[in-house]
């Protein structure tokens, strides 16, 4: 059974840095009002941490599944982030479309198709 880490906040905040990098986490907290800046913690904390930190899977299959599910629920900003992710976590450009291709089968076509925009606007960017 994968065991929580010790300090999820440090842990998330280490994890989040690798898969999106300093710049991004930077700017999201520095964009951060006095409001959002719980939700800023949260998101380190608990998805960054107490998910993403736990050693049941990798964070390739993590990144993998992440893209799928962000296809499927049509969150287009959040989708661009996690492809990059899913390349810096190893994925190849083939698994990340071939998760895309499984979330347009299973969530519809106009998913698929704005999901393959993003993640060739994405990939396009990488090169």
């Amino acid at each position: 059974m994968s065991e929580r880490p010790a300090d999820p906040a440090a842990t998330g905040d280490k994890v989040r840095r690798e898969v999106l990098g300093d710049e991004y986490v930077d700017a999201a907290r520095g964009r951060a009002s006095e409001f959002a800046a719980p939700l800023q913690e949260l998101v380190t904390e608990y998805c960054w941490g107490e998910i993403w930190g736990r050693d049941g899977l990798d964070r390739k299959t993590r990144s993998l599944i992440n893209v799928a599910m962000l296809a499927a629920l049509n969150r287009e900003a959040e989708l661009r982030l996690h492809v990059g992710g899913a390349i810096k976590n190893g994925c190849t450009r083939e698994e990340v479309q071939e998760a895309l291709l499984q979330a347009t089968v299973y969530c519809g076509i106009p998913c698929g198709v704005s999901s393959f925009r993003v993640a060739a606007e994405v990939l396009g960017e990488l090169d």
